[in-house]
């Protein structure tokens, strides 16, 4: 067995691991540390795929900003605090129905546009030589701002509805 053969299986458990212990822990706090060791070793991962933009990425965005968010919410909800016994009369199932299947049919749409317009590696490989300043970082933004531009657009704007989402719904609590 090779030595990147063995990292890999190495990083790969450890990320499994770590994984089920994220949804096993009884502590959200721990759940939450876990999470953490989770996505710094997807961002060592990275590494060894000499994918050294995304493995920076991995760990600014992954477990810097959405761990810092969850560790808040952990904070600010009140875990001692009993279940509601009945329901919440201003739920609109319905429109949580169809605002649902917005998000599957832009999903399809998301796997439908990117199945059939994925990049070339010959054509890759004549326009990026081995070496251009900008390495692996020049050749995923080129490739994320033409043949994957829709897909790109598509996620920008689900994201920009979940975001929406969550400052209406922390609204109604406020």
């Amino acid at each position: 067995m090779s030595v990147e053969a063995f990292v890999f299986y190495l990083l790969a458990t450890l990320i499994v691991g770590l994984g089920i212990l994220v949804i096993t822990a009884r502590s959200a706090v721990h759940s939450v540390l876990f999470l953490v060791l989770d996505f710094l070793f997807v961002a060592a991962l990275y590494i060894t795929l000499n994918a050294e933009f995304i493995a920076v990425i991995q760990v600014m965005v992954y477990a810097g900003g959405i761990v810092v968010l969850y560790l808040f919410v952990v904070m600010l909800v009140n875990l001692k605090q009993a279940p509601e016994a009945h329901a919440d009369s201003r739920r609109l199932g319905v429109v949580g129905m169809a605002l649902a299947g917005v998000v599957l049919l832009e999903l399809v749409a998301i796997a439908v546009s990117s199945s059939g317009t994925g990049p070339t590696t010959g054509a890759r490989v004549e326009q990026f030589p081995a070496g251009i300043a900008g390495g692996n970082t020049q050749e995923l933004g080129w490739v994320l701002y033409t043949d994957y531009l829709i897909p790109f657009e598509l996620a920008s704007m689900l994201l920009l509805v979940a975001m929406i989402g969550a400052i209406i719904l922390a609204r109604r609590s406020i």
